[in-house]
């Protein structure tokens, strides 16, 4: 697009970002920003241009979002930004297909871009909480648990991000004859609705992770009476043959001492404890 000044600084460190401050004028809060990451996003106005913050989507990194950073003026867009951006590619190949002429039409063309990378994402937390959901009911272990933990603080960084992008998408469109087009408003809008159904959905699956914690802890309190209870029967059962070998091992003179079949009178006499046991249990409907 040679009819359009764009600039795309890949390196927010690199000498070249201070030579276009120092040629457009720019601010060097501004410029300190840029070369600060993790800024939220926002939207601030100058007398020649507007300076914007925008959170695009990182892929394969502890980090979920990056800053993208925005200079619009009136003749000049300057993008800024760490390492490779695929969306830069995806913005230029559709600004060609359109024939876009118009800077203010590239700002809403990244933004665009930059807020429906969300949500495949959120298709993803998707397909993860229900699996899930269905490993709590299967088989709870510490693991799980971890995940859904992590799922969390994903969810939640989401909606702060959406949440602050938001904000940024509001003040773009309640600007009026400005260096952006009243014609882009309805743009916007759709742009708008996107980031409000991600926070919604983002919150609606928080809630849901929310729930399968609370399925994993009543499963692990679950499978934890299961196996006191059974440790219970067992020691239950112990108990007369604790006993019976206990009175039978006194050095006294006892029934069946002498008898040469004593010792299968008292394992019988065991045999029988347990079975009375194990059918009191039973008929209780305690196993």
């Amino acid at each position: 697009m040679p009819q359009l000044a764009w600039y795309d600084v890949a390196d927010p460190n690199s000498p070249a970002l201070d030579e276009l401050a120092q040629r457009f004028g720019l601010h060097e809060l501004q410029v300190e920003d840029c070369r600060h990451r993790g800024q939220r996003p926002k939207t601030e106005e100058h007398a020649h241009y507007i300076f914007t913050v925008l959170k695009r989507l990182q892929v394969n990194r502890t980090v979920m979002f990056d800053d993208f950073d925005v200079f619009l003026g009136r003749d000049y867009l300057i993008t800024v930004h760490k390492g490779g951006a695929p969306v830069i590619d995806k913005v230029r190949r559709r600004a060609e297909e359109m024939q876009v002429t118009r800077l203010d039409r590239l700002l809403y063309l990244l933004v665009d871009m930059i807020v429906d990378e969300y949500i495949p994402m959120l298709d993803g937390f998707a397909e993860d909480i229900a699996a899930i959901e269905s490993a709590v009911l299967q088989k709870p272990e510490p693991p799980v648990l971890r995940r859904i933990f992590q799922l969390k603080r994903k969810l939640i960084e989401l909606r702060r991000v959406s949440n602050g992008m938001r904000e940024v998408v509001n003040t773009l469109m309640r600007r009026e004859k400005g260096l952006v087009g009243d014609d882009l408003d309805p743009y916007f809008r759709d742009v708008y609705d996107h980031l409000v159904r991600t926070a919604d959905l983002a919150e609606t699956y928080r809630d849901l992770l929310t729930g399968a914690l609370d399925i994993y802890l009543s499963a692990v309190a679950n499978r934890t009476n299961e196996i006191m209870k059974v440790l219970a029967i067992y020691g239950t059962i112990a108990l007369p043959l604790v006993v019976i070998t206990g009175f039978f091992g006194m050095n006294l003179h006892l029934p069946w001492t002498p008898n040469a079949r004593g010792v299968l009178y008292v394992g019988g006499l065991m045999g029988v404890s347990v079975i009375l046991v194990l059918w009191y249990f039973r008929r209780k409907g305690w196993f």
